[in-house]
């Protein structure tokens, strides 16, 4: 059996162990044969295919980003997008595909999957919120880089007794704000699931100054206020229609250093989120992730994504994992706010 493997959408930490554990246990268990299709959907569509073997993949477990490449690419906003996968798949003798993506990389498997396309997902985000799924790998490297981004920001922001306001990621879902917001001390701390009230973000605000501590405002990039809309620097969408968020945390600032006559800066961590060394964790998972979905290939089970649930690494249908988004649960946001201002 001839296998593809592709990685689409973002860049996260941890998508070079899954290509490696797919292709490793592939060809030592199952005389496999690998190619990988070369940015993500765009090689699929062009053909770009470039062979995978254990020698290619030797020596990338610790580094980030993707061998592979990757990209944004939406196969059905091009022309004759199906027919030209199914070419590409016949050219080169692909019998199935292993497809590492987050939510709008797996929305299209799923759609391939309904067309006959043997595959496996698996799930990569480091928002967190692929649904059917405990973790994600990414997410904790990105909640690493972001907690120590706010360790470091406590100290500049007391030594100027200034509001630091931390935009991360986070689209729909406020993982990586919650996660790191708390484990670095975040006193407010703004997720897309709850709109957020400005004048208590500010009496959160103005609290911290009372004790003669300056505050800390988390918030992910999604997070919206209670009487506005999304705040946005570009309007422009990409290919699956989400428009390039940012902008938030500037309006934020704005708003608090107007409200309270505190001085308020903003430090967005945008990409850095992303790339970088995967943690243990992350790797770890990973490798696991890659080596359920070689197995899923050899069973011929198509159509489904591995996923952790608790300690196991679990099959589920594509369709379920891509019928909607993991979101925070109020009462987990809930249990946090006793730290709040």
């Amino acid at each position: 059996m001839k296998v593809g493997v592709l990685t689409g959408g973002g860049d996260c930490p941890g998508l070079n162990a899954v290509i490696r554990s797919v292709v490793r246990k592939g060809i030592q268990e199952y005389a496999f044969d690998f190619v990988g299709l070369r940015d993500g959907w765009l090689g699929a569509l062009e053909g770009n295919v470039v062979p995978l073997d254990i020698s290619r993949v030797r020596g990338i477990l610790p580094r980030g980003g993707t061998i592979l490449g990757s990209s944004r690419t939406n196969p059905f906003k091009h022309e004759d997008g199906l027919r030209r996968i199914e070419d590409t798949l016949a050219a080169h003798n692909v019998d199935a595909l292993v497809v590492i993506g987050g939510e709008d990389t797996l929305s299209v498997a799923t759609e391939l999957s309904h067309q006959g396309i043997n595959l496996v997902g698996v799930p990569k985000t480091i928002d967190n919120d692929v649904f059917g799924t405990d973790y994600t790998f990414g997410f904790d490297t990105a909640v690493g880089v972001a907690t120590e981004a706010i360790d470091r920001l406590h100290t500049t922001a007391e030594s100027h007794m200034r509001t630091l306001v931390v935009e991360v990621m986070g689209r729909h879902s406020g993982w990586i704000a919650l996660h790191a917001g708390i484990a670095g001390g975040g006193n407010v701390i703004l997720i897309p699931e709850r709109p957020f009230d400005i004048d208590q973000v500010c009496a959160w605000v103005q609290s911290r100054f009372k004790i003669n501590y300056a505050p800390i405002v988390v918030v992910a990039e999604g997070a919206v206020p209670k009487e506005g809309q999304m705040i946005l620097k570009d309007q422009t969408l990409d290919e699956f229609g989400h428009v390039r968020l940012s902008g938030i945390g500037e309006w934020l600032a704005r708003e608090i250093e107007g409200r309270t006559g505190k001085d308020a800066r903003t430090t967005v961590l945008g990409h850095i989120q992303r790339g970088g060394t995967p943690s243990a964790f992350d790797r770890w998972l990973a490798t696991r992730f890659g080596l359920h979905a070689v197995d899923a290939v050899r069973d011929g089970d198509f159509g489904v994504m591995v996923a952790l649930r608790g300690t196991q690494i679990i099959r589920l249908p594509l369709a379920e994992a891509t019928a909607q988004t993991k979101r925070v649960n109020p009462s987990l946001y809930d249990e946090f706010e006793v730290f709040f201002g």
